[in-house]
């Protein structure tokens, strides 16, 4: 049976467009310096208003990933 054990790490991505947008860049940004990256939770969201619009999406995510065998 193949053991499954994660590292985990908190993300923050954001985005003038959208929610998604946003988690798509923290998820690809990290995906330049880490490796296996396996799933995500979204523990935060928050936006910047300005003249009563949205302006500014906010996420933080918890991103789990699997470690290289030694």
């Amino acid at each position: 049976m193949s053991e499954h054990v994660y590292k985990v790490t908190e993300l923050v991505g954001s985005s003038t467009i959208s929610i998604e947008e946003a988690i798509q860049a923290a998820i690809g940004r990290a995906s330049v310096t880490l490796r296996n990256l396996r799933w995500f939770e979204v523990l935060e969201t928050r936006g910047h208003i300005d003249a009563g619009k949205v302006q500014h999406y906010q996420v933080t995510l918890k991103v789990g990933f699997t470690m290289d065998d030694s």
